[in-house]
């Protein structure tokens, strides 16, 4: 009985990554691109949540790792039910599509491998309730005053010189190498392929687009608002690139 009951105990504990439970971190869309940040879902992931507290990100954090393709995947956050990585630079040949597999080993038990597509794009926004991460040169968000609980909020002005940065993830491939799990401090990198932001439907001037300097897997986008953008508090905000378009549902609040 001592040997069954052991024997389910370690049952019990074995990670279980749920069938398609990988998707873009942003905005649960697959398939996921090389250097962005994805969500893995499944069951038994961690006994308990931890969140990483230093650049470069660790692989291993609170006694779980996780390989893409044997490539181990920097960690931001583990819990028994989620886990935040970057899916590695190097999990797929640049610029290519295809698969991976993915194992999440808790306590030196290993998952059964699921697949996964990548690709070499996966934009997607980050937002919080369908608000754009979109930061005014103040540092506020673009969004109405007081949208966003406990966040200094205001719309983009068209116009402003200081632009608007959009933060996201899956832009693929950058102009100069950057190591998995490290942050972009050292020096610029911009994407390969530049994105085309639709304001309300109507291109904005994109400025820059690259990784983030301070965030691991973080893209940024700097774009100028236009005369004649559309005003409102729920301009929907959408980033175009390699045939993906990511959801109109995801706002910005504009106001000349």
């Amino acid at each position: 009985m001592l040997f069954v009951a052991g024997a389910v105990t370690a049952f019990a504990q074995t990670p279980v990554v749920s069938s398609g439970g990988v998707s873009n971190a942003a905005n649960g869309i697959s398939p996921v691109s090389p250097g962005s940040l994805v969500s893995i879902y499944g069951t038994n992931l961690a006994a308990g949540l931890a969140q990483a507290d230093s650049i470069p990100l660790s692989t291993p954090l609170n006694n779980v790792s996780v390989t893409f393709n044997g490539v181990a995947a920097p960690l931001l956050f583990v819990s028994g039910g989620q886990i935040n990585a970057q899916l590695p630079w190097n999990v797929l040949s640049s610029g290519t599509t295809g698969t991976a597999n993915v194992v999440v080993t808790r306590n030196n038990q290993a998952s059964a491998a699921q697949t996964l597509q990548v690709g070499p794009f996966s934009p997607g926004i980050f937002a919080i309730n369908n608000i754009a991460v979109a930061i005014n040169p103040d540092g506020s968000i673009a969004a109405a005053a007081g949208a966003i609980p406990g966040i200094t909020t205001r719309p983009a002005k068209i116009g402003d010189p200081g632009g608007l940065v959009i933060l996201c993830t899956g832009l693929g491939a950058v102009d100069s190498p950057v190591a998995n799990g490290a942050a972009s401090l050292d020096k610029l990198r911009t994407a390969m392929t530049t994105p085309t932001v639709m304001i309300d439907g109507k291109p904005a001037q994109v400025v820059f687009a690259g990784l983030s300097p301070q965030f691991v897997g973080v893209n940024q986008i700097n774009v100028s608002i236009p005369a004649g953008t559309t005003t409102g508090n729920a301009v929907p905000l959408q980033i175009v690139l390699g045939g993906v378009m990511t959801s109109a549902s995801v706002t910005i609040a504009v106001s000349n």
